[in-house]
């Protein structure tokens, strides 16, 4: 007699099934959302495909692009305009560093923004196993960001997430790099002990205070100077105390300059405004209250050019920052909002001692340089072939009779050049390379920028700068973004007449291809492409590109010869002993 083995009695465990059971993947969009994080850009494959589908499950907006490092320029850009942390989400290994450039920019300039990438098991990295994309993410990304956690187990990304939302946002914002591992995002739970570990954060950001003796100081110089002006950064841009800096400014006639992301936060146009008059400013203000700005390289360290007895009262969130490069004389830290409050209390009933002839000099002088800039444009607009400047008479007064356009610009020339020509008059309306004066953060701050807002986005883009991130404009076209992306083409980088010293025939170092024809890169997309070489063709382009509402790429035809080397900064570049033809 035989007996059959094959009779199983025992019941099998029930397999997992959702919703009663959830991944770590599910969990991970959860927190998002939760923390009302709605919108994340990235670029999916092992192990983070099921996450970002996870995500438009629970009503997260899911923006794919073909590259980790504009989705991350995308997220950096949202942070920014939004003070909300842009989310990037990225595959492990080399999609985690190509994302990381763009998280370790966002901490340089100060954006709030969180980078989650896919990564293997630790206890495989640290034996060195060779396992799948085997990467050390975690103390690969410590270094460049402000906060790093990694997630062995699906309990811990709800803390995880809330812990990154407070590190990115709380007093100096910058980026925050979430390491999610495989087991994690793989790992089961039941829905109900999931539920027990998402908490909402309170306090988030908690404004601090500066002291009563910082900005009673600050008042004392500032209210005693002869020739006071107000400088302002991106970081008082970011802040958004706009009435706070406009009541400072009208309320005791304070000239001011702009750095360049906050230009509009006061009108570049404005009867205050010390534009035109930088150099005037340095020479001969005797204090400067400096308004989220670092006295970096982009202000000479505040030495050389400046005046050797100016003094700087400088508000920043950051302690560190204060005497960087040069003593300064009123470190008022604390946060933005409150510390212009206490200085406006504090002012209230003092008379400004300020030589009523400052300000009189500086608007005859901006008068004076501003025909004479008007005039420069007027010269170029009949040139042809087009320079930078005959396009930019073009388009200058385009943008300025559609002031709530966002602008995004990068390039040598064209970000020196369009920067000069084109006055903003509202607030976080131009974003560029920023801090690091980088090139490639163009297509991503497009989709960031149009996403955020909603608005309608234009992109000013040398032709090297472009080249940078231009296979997303695919992403703009995919979501049918409202972005006008414009590449002024001379052909190279700064300019295309590099001549190759050796003799040979290959291209010089600096040389692309003036006969590139970018439009159809848009129309490869279906968007509209445009090909113009004269300066009605651009004004009819450019105008009805904008009124579509629609994704379109125009591509502008220079002269090879418009542009010089490293635009307006050639003077960092070290000195050659041989003469080339750059």
């Amino acid at each position: 007699m035989t007996t059959n083995t094959n009779n199983n009695t025992t019941t099998p465990a029930s397999a997992p099934k959702f919703p009663e059971q959830v991944t770590g993947m599910y969990i991970l969009a959860e927190s998002l959302r939760r923390l009302g994080l709605m919108d994340v850009y990235g670029l999916v494959g092992i192990p983070v495909t099921e996450a970002a589908f996870a995500m438009q499950k629970v009503g997260i907006n899911y923006y794919g692009f073909r590259f980790e490092q504009q989705a991350g320029m995308a997220a950096a850009t949202h942070g920014y305009l939004t003070k909300q942390p842009g989310v990037l989400l990225t595959v492990s290994s080399l999609g985690f560093m190509n994302g990381l450039t763009a998280t370790a920019n966002a901490t340089v300039n100060c954006y709030p923004m969180i980078q989650i990438s896919g990564a293997s098991d630790p206890t495989m990295v640290d034996m060195d196993m060779g396992t799948y994309e085997q990467l050390d993410q975690l103390n690969t990304a410590r270094p460049l960001v402000k906060a790093a956690f990694r997630c062995s187990y699906a309990k811990d990304i709800p803390a995880a997430v809330a812990r990154a939302y407070r590190a990115a946002v709380s007093g100096r914002p910058g980026g925050v790099y979430i390491d999610m591992t495989t087991p994690a995002l793989g790992e089961v739970m039941d829905a109900a002990d999931a539920e027990k570990l998402f908490y909402n954060p309170v306090d988030v950001a908690s404004p601090v205070a500066p002291t009563t003796e910082a900005v009673e100081r600050a008042v004392e110089i500032l209210t005693s100077a002869k020739r006071p002006a107000v400088l302002l950064g991106k970081g008082a841009a970011y802040a958004q105390v706009d009435d706070k800096i406009r009541t400072l400014i009208e309320t005791y006639k304070i000239p001011y300059l702009s750095m360049s992301m906050a230009k509009g936060l006061m009108p570049d146009a404005g009867p205050y405004s010390a534009l035109s008059c930088r150099s005037t400013i340095m020479e001969q203000a005797d204090a400067v209250v400096v308004i989220g700005a670092r006295i970096n390289w982009m202000l000479s360290f505040g030495r050389g050019k400046w005046n050797p007895d100016v003094k700087f009262i400088q508000l920043d969130v950051e302690p560190t920052e204060i005497d960087r490069n040069v003593p300064v004389a009123a470190p008022v830290v604390g946060d933005m909002g409150q510390s212009l409050d206490m200085m406006l209390a504090a002012m209230k009933g003092k008379t400004m001692s300020a030589d009523p002839q400052w300000l009189a000099s500086l608007q005859a002088e901006s008068k004076v340089k501003n025909a004479k800039f008007a005039d420069r444009l007027a010269k170029a607009a009949p040139q042809m072939p087009m320079t930078h400047w005959t396009a930019l008479s073009v388009v200058k007064p385009i943008l300025e009779a559609n002031p709530d356009l966002i602008l995004i610009n990068e390039g040598a020339n064209t970000l020196d050049d369009t920067r000069d020509s084109v006055d903003m008059s509202l607030p976080r309306h131009r974003v560029d390379c920023a801090s690091w004066s980088i090139m490639g953060m163009g297509m991503g701050s497009c989709v960031g920028a149009a996403v955020a807002t909603k608005k309608s986005v234009v992109a000013i883009e040398g032709d090297s700068a472009f080249g940078f991130s231009g296979m997303d404009f695919a992403t703009i076209c995919r979501y049918k973004l409202p972005v006008t992306v414009v590449v002024f083409n001379n052909g190279g980088i700064y300019n295309g007449i590099g001549v190759n010293p050796s003799g040979g025939s290959a291209p010089a170092p600096t040389t692309l291809d003036i006969n590139a024809q970018y439009n159809l890169i848009g129309e490869a997309f279906g968007a509209k492409g445009y090909r113009v070489s004269d300066p009605e063709s651009l004004r009819a382009a450019l105008t009805e590109a904008i009124a579509s509402k629609a994704p379109a790429l125009i591509d502008v035809q220079l002269g090879a010869d418009s542009g010089k080397e490293s635009g307006h900064i050639g003077y960092l570049n070290p000195t050659p002993l041989i003469d080339y033809t750059v």
